[in-house]
């Protein structure tokens, strides 16, 4: 019923851009946030950034000045621009969304596509 589709990850050098989207594609559910998260090895997955419904964005701090996160509504398609990016930046990326059903209008849950590798050599 929901399905979280991510596309653009790659090897890219230091320094370089990247750009990652993800499209939702759903049926009879009402969808508010949507956001990256990422994953390197051997560590938690960690926020990276979310856009809410209007266009309210939410940074983590290692990615502020860096990386710029969007939204396209009519398409429910989230973007991530990846700009100066750094070897840490290493990492499983994960497109995350909030949806509910609109039948009951109950609490919101988590949807999480697949990831895309993002692979940054110095």
């Amino acid at each position: 019923q929901v399905q979280l589709v991510e596309s653009g990850g790659g090897l890219v050098q230091a320094g370089g851009s990247l750009r990652l989207s993800c499209a939702a594609s759903f049926s009879g559910f009402s969808i508010n946030a949507m956001g990256w998260y990422r994953q390197a090895p051997g560590k938690q997955r960690e926020l990276v950034a979310t856009i809410t419904s209007p266009s309210r964005t939410n940074y983590a701090d290692f990615v502020k000045g860096r990386f710029t996160i969007s939204r396209d509504n009519a398409k429910n398609t989230v973007y991530l621009q990846m700009n100066s990016l750094k070897p840490e930046d290493t990492a499983v990326y994960y497109c995350n969304a909030l949806l509910r059903p609109l039948a009951t209008l109950s609490a919101y849950s988590n949807y999480w596509g697949q990831g895309t590798q993002v692979t940054v050599s110095s």
